[in-house]
């Protein structure tokens, strides 16, 4: 967890150089004051706002005005820190809430059981001021705390656990994947103070890089076992996140199972939900 905090901090720190550089949805002109030129053309305004008044011999009245809207589609790639998911993640088994009797032990406290991802790069295409189309890709973490005392065993020929006389106040089972989402945007006109809604969705894929143990206890102290513990290879869902401003909900869907090579676990689906940051 300190290495994720750590990658957000950089992120943040690139993200706000890029956004200094870089503004894909303005117009090629951005004028902040009233200009004068030479044929007696006047444009007031900000990016695609801005009005160009053209004004008679006598300067008293207005012949025309003309409006600097933006070339459309714009197409956009590059470095990004953005749709940061914080929220809880739930199992679903066949379709309940409850695990059946063979998945008990994987009991998990649902307030403790997270799910965490982020976007790093990001190329698309914008067709208006309203529609944009992007993929983006990035990393995506499943915490889950499990409740019992247990080790879920690594190498195993499918998803095995033992039991513990161990007291863990840290027992969590999680996975991380590489994600990579296409996004379907929808942005109403901003409002007065310059925020817009924004309505996103699309299907999100993903490839596994790790699944982990973390265990902490007073016999063992910290310990930390890597495999993939019959998570899966490749991933697919669906996700929609809807917000104004900077802020919004999210919800994800994994429509494969969680686990692979594994029957006992089969029906076993990942949803999450939960807050986002950056659109």
């Amino acid at each position: 967890m300190k290495q994720l905090i750590f990658t957000i901090i950089i992120g943040f720190a690139v993200t706000g150089v890029f956004a200094q550089n870089t503004n894909s949805d303005s117009s090629k002109t951005i004028t902040d004051t009233l200009k004068t030129k030479k044929d007696k053309n006047i444009r007031l305004g900000y990016g695609e706002d801005a009005a160009e008044f053209n004004f008679n011999k006598d300067r008293k009245d207005v012949d025309s005005v003309k409006y600097n809207k933006p070339e459309y589609p714009k197409f956009s790639i590059g470095v990004t820190f953005s749709r940061f998911d914080l929220g809880f993640a739930t199992l679903i088994d066949n379709g309940s809430f409850t695990l059946q009797k063979q998945n008990q032990f994987l009991r998990y406290n649902q307030w403790k059981t997270s799910n965490v991802g982020f976007d790093v790069l990001q190329m698309g295409v914008r067709f208006s001021s309203s529609f944009k189309i992007y993929l983006s890709g990035g990393f995506d973490w499943t915490l889950i705390r499990l409740r019992d005392n247990i080790t879920i065993l690594p190498n195993q020929p499918t998803l095995t656990f033992r039991p513990d006389n161990i007291n863990y106040s840290k027992n969590r089972f999680s996975s991380s994947y590489l994600r990579i989402p296409l996004s379907f945007d929808f942005r109403t006109r901003e409002a007065a103070g310059g925020n817009r809604f924004h309505f996103v969705f699309g299907p999100d894929v993903g490839f596994l890089i790790n699944g982990r143990v973390k265990q902490v206890s007073e016999e063992n102290g910290k310990q930390k076992f890597d495999d993939t513990y019959h998570f899966a290879t490749f991933r697919y869902g669906a996700f929609a996140r809807i917000g104004y401003g900077d802020f919004g909900i999210f919800a994800k869907y994994y429509f494969n199972d969680m686990f692979e090579n594994s029957p006992q676990q089969a029906g076993i689906k990942n949803f999450s939900f939960g807050l986002t940051v950056g659109f």
